[in-house]
This record gives structure tokens, sequence and C-alpha cells, in this order.
């Protein structure tokens, strides 16, 4: 009895550590087999309650795609539009409410940033080089790995990357103000052809550009 006791145990040891070295597996095979990729997206962000007031919660919607390194673009169609564009050599918002576009050097901002994680970086060594990569337990089918900026001036605490069947599922992000913002992602497919145009950003017409 004390022998199959034993074996017992050690096949539940046995399954609890596949269950949390699936998640470094999983986000190892996206970064080197999603060359592009697009998806639905819902983004819910929670900012720290203050006193005597409870937590202040936004929700927004809308579409990403990318195309490993250097290339992505979230718009953002719900409640308000906004676009950020990187085209592999500048970072480009444009907010439509303030007409205004702010232009930043890629390489000066994407490094320690949730980007970098699902759709910039070309490999695992680039993803380790900016952040320590632990694996989580999966939970509700979703295999996760929590990701701590190695750079003492991130602006980042830890973000934390779901993926279910291989498909990127949930990202969460939780910045150095305590403020939390969860992207939910849908109905995402894996490669798909995106002509090299989807990434090019053209500042339209009478809107105010600053660089950064």
């Amino acid at each position: 009895m004390k022998f199959l006791k034993w074996i017992a145990s050690v096949g539940i040891t046995v399954c609890a550590a596949s269950a949390v070295a699936a998640g470094l597996q999983n986000l190892e095979s996206f970064v080197r087999t999603a060359k592009t990729g697009r998806a639905e997206f819902t983004q819910v962000v929670t900012s720290p309650a203050r006193e005597g007031q409870a937590p202040r919660v936004k929700t927004s919607s809308g579409t990403f795609e990318f195309s490993r390194p250097d290339r992505f673009k979230f718009v953002y169609k719900k409640p308000f539009e906004q676009s950020i564009v990187a085209d592999g050599q500048t970072l480009w918002l444009y907010d439509v409410d303030l007409n205004q576009v702010t232009a930043r050097k890629q390489s000066q901002v994407l490094a320690s940033t949730p980007a970098a994680l699902i759709a910039s970086a070309p490999d695992m060594r680039a993803l380790q080089a900016d952040f320590a990569l632990t694996d989580v337990p999966e939970k509700d089918g979703i295999e996760w790995v929590l990701a701590s900026p190695r750079g003492k001036d991130s602006a980042l605490q830890s973000i934390r990357v779901g993926l279910h069947g291989g498909e990127l599922a949930v990202l969460e992000i939780l910045d150095s103000f305590g403020q939390r913002s969860v992207l939910t992602f849908n109905h995402f497919e894996l490669n798909p052809v995106l002509p090299g145009k989807t990434f090019e950003f053209k500042t339209p017409v009478g809107v105010d550009v600053i660089r950064q």
C-alpha cells in the first residue's frame, strides 16, 4: 500500500512539474513559430483605489496585428479611436481626439515592453536579456509565464503572458503605479499573410506631430 501511495505521489509531482513547465515551452514555441499574427482584443485597465473611492475601470477594444521581429499595430476602436504603429524604425501613436501624433524611435522604447514579449523579440534569448521569465502554473486551460523586467528604471512591475493551444490568449500588465491592464485576445490568426503596407503610418493632413 505504501508503495502504491509513493507511486501516486510521484505521478502527481511529475504532472505538476509538467504543467508548470508548459508555460515557458509554449512561449518559446510561440516566439519561434509565430512570424505574423492577427487578433481582436479587449483591454480592461484598473487603476488603484484612492482613499474613499472605488478602483476606476476602463474598457476598450480593437484589433492587433504583428510581423516579427519589429512591426506591429494596435488599433483602438472603442470607446475612443487611437492607433499605435511600429513600422520597424519609428513607434507612432495617433490620438484622434487630440488630433495629435507622437513619434519615437523604436530602439529606445520597445526593449522591456509587452510588445517585445508578444511581437517584437526575434527569439527567447533576446527576451531573456530584457526579462526574467518564470513559469506559472496552468489555470483554466491557459499556460502562464511571468516576465519581470530586468531594467531597474522600467515603468512596469511585471507582465503575465497567457497562451492557449500555442496561441496568444491573455496579457496581464502591472505597472509601477499599481495600475493593472488585462488584454484578452480573440479570433487569433497564426501566420496570416500581412502586406508590408499594413505597418506603414501616414500622418493625417492637419495633425500635429511631436517627435521625442
